[in-house]
């Protein structure tokens, strides 16, 4: 019998390869469990309303309005929804030709690509420049856009964070290119060391890898650090002298949990530095309404801004946005809505402060018991969650674990989640799938469990940790590798 285009040894190799552990062998067994009746916890993805974060209302007032714009002409509309949401549904319908259902530019709304550029405008103290940002379903659609335009072949090299996520390494092997790792370093809570990032360029071009972009992920994924302003002008310079475009994954801008590293943009940062730099350097930005207090993964809304990218790169990436005709509208309309939210003397705002306050202080809280608990276990290290929305602690494993792992072929830290998910219920990632150091092992939870469930999670986890490693301690004493 011949073979057929999708038979298994017939699809693309590069597919075959890519992996994603965030829905890896992890996800799928916490599937299989959930089926069989067990309660499962999944902090395996930052997925904020699959663990109860409450939606924030006025976005979704308004939103309601305009996928049903008939209870707009309904007599009793004010008293089912407050002034504001019905006059911004109307702002929002009126620079629609046809509603939520009808295809937009492909670039994204012209009024809320202007409503994005005045939010940066603000953020930063620079002027922003609406045709060059383009809405996109969700950030994780903008970055394959951009990868696609900037890797050639499998001598393109991209610079990406190591503990990474995965988003890059699986769309790298997709598109055909070359990951270049550069490593992060856990004793310097997750700091970068600019001569590791000229060591990696260095091995890549003994390789004969062209290395022609660099991801910052800032705040961290999965490793939760903040970069100060110094860091990220060493990395800005460093990318002027190679010639790099910088990609500045920026999606947790909200989600900050201490006050010495407030979030600062990489565009704020480059334009405060001048020219000739300010108008050299290559940068798209990236954001995203999936994470901070918003946490509206499913509407699938975000976008990326250009700086410095020369308007016939602009057109050819305009051609392939064109391609999928339209982002979704419904999540343009909330990218819109968080960059533009209620203001002082709104009748929502009081209601709008309240909750995202409400949402981001319990984060911050969360943070502290997560980091705290994981210290408290035996063999476990954890730096603070400075920002983002996970926790990535170092999980000490004992040698008779590690060679317990390899009898059963598998990577010791999938091997011990494994043990954590079956025991506990507990859906986590192995460090593993985020790249590490050789030798090193680490998990990756997220802190969005309810707060009033998180003492006993710990208390779960603590009990499990503690377990494992009575089980496979050499009680001789125990070193790390």
């Amino acid at each position: 019998m011949s073979s057929k285009p999708l038979d298994y040894d017939n699809l693309n190799e590069n597919v075959k390869k890519c992996q994603y552990a965030v829905r890896g062998e992890l996800y799928l067994r916490a599937s299989e469990l959930q089926k069989e009746g067990k309660k499962i916890i999944f902090t395996n993805v930052g997925n904020p309303h699959a663990l109860g974060q409450k939606p924030l209302t006025f976005p979704r007032q308004v939103i309601a309005l305009c996928q049903a714009p008939f209870l707009l002409d309904d007599p009793n509309v004010g008293f089912l929804f407050p002034a504001d949401a019905i006059a911004r549904a109307k702002h929002y319908l009126a620079m629609t030709s046809g509603g939520l259902g009808a295809y937009s530019d492909s670039r994204g709304t012209p009024g809320v690509r202007k409503e994005v550029a005045e939010f940066i405008e603000k953020r930063d103290g620079y002027p922003s420049d609406p045709e060059l940002i383009f809405l996109t379903d969700g950030a994780s659609k903008g970055v394959m856009q951009i990868l696609n335009t900037v890797i050639r072949g499998p001598s393109d090299g991209i610079l990406v964070p190591v503990p990474q996520y995965p988003l890059y390494s699986a769309s790298i092997q997709l598109l055909g290119g070359s990951l270049v790792p550069y490593y992060l370093e856990e004793t310097a809570n997750w700091g970068l060391d600019v001569n590791d990032l000229r060591q990696s360029v260095a091995q890549a071009r003994y390789k004969g890898i062209t290395v022609r972009a660099m991801v910052i992920i800032n705040p961290g994924n999965p490793t939760g650090q903040c970069l100060s302003v110094a860091n990220l002008k060493q990395i800005i310079q460093f990318c002027h002298q190679e010639s790099l475009v910088l990609l500045g994954d920026e999606v947790y801008q909200q989600n900050i949990y201490q006050d010495e590293r407030p979030f600062i943009s990489a565009r704020k940062v480059l334009l405060d530095m001048g020219p000739p730099i300010s108008k050299e350097l290559q940068l798209v930005s990236f954001h995203t309404v999936s994470k901070g207090y918003w946490g509206e993964c499913g509407q699938r809304g975000g976008y990326f801004e250009m700086t410095n990218i020369p308007p016939k790169s602009v057109e050819e990436i305009y051609k392939v946005a064109s391609i999928s005709l339209s982002p979704n509208v419904p999540g343009q309309i909330f990218m819109g809505l968080m960059v533009n939210p209620p203001k002082p003397g709104d009748i929502s705002y009081d209601q709008y402060v309240r909750e995202s306050k409400g949402i981001l202080e319990s984060l911050r809280k969360r943070a502290h018991m997560m980091t705290d608990g994981f210290n408290s276990c035996r063999n476990v290290v954890c730096n603070f969650t400075e920002g983002a929305m996970y926790s990535f602690p170092q999980i000490r494993l004992p040698p008779r674990a590690i060679e317990a792992a390899k009898k059963l072929g598998k990577v010791p830290d999938v091997f011990y989640c494994l043990r954590l998910l079956e025991a506990t219920g507990i859906s986590t990632v192995p460090g593993s799938g985020f790249g590490q150091k050789e030798g090193v092992f680490h998990l990756r939870t997220t802190i969005l469990p309810a707060e009033e469930d998180m003492p006993a999670i710990m208390s779960s986890f603590k009990k499990f940790n503690d377990e494992f490693m009575e089980q496979y301690e050499d009680h001789r004493g125990y070193s790390r590798m």
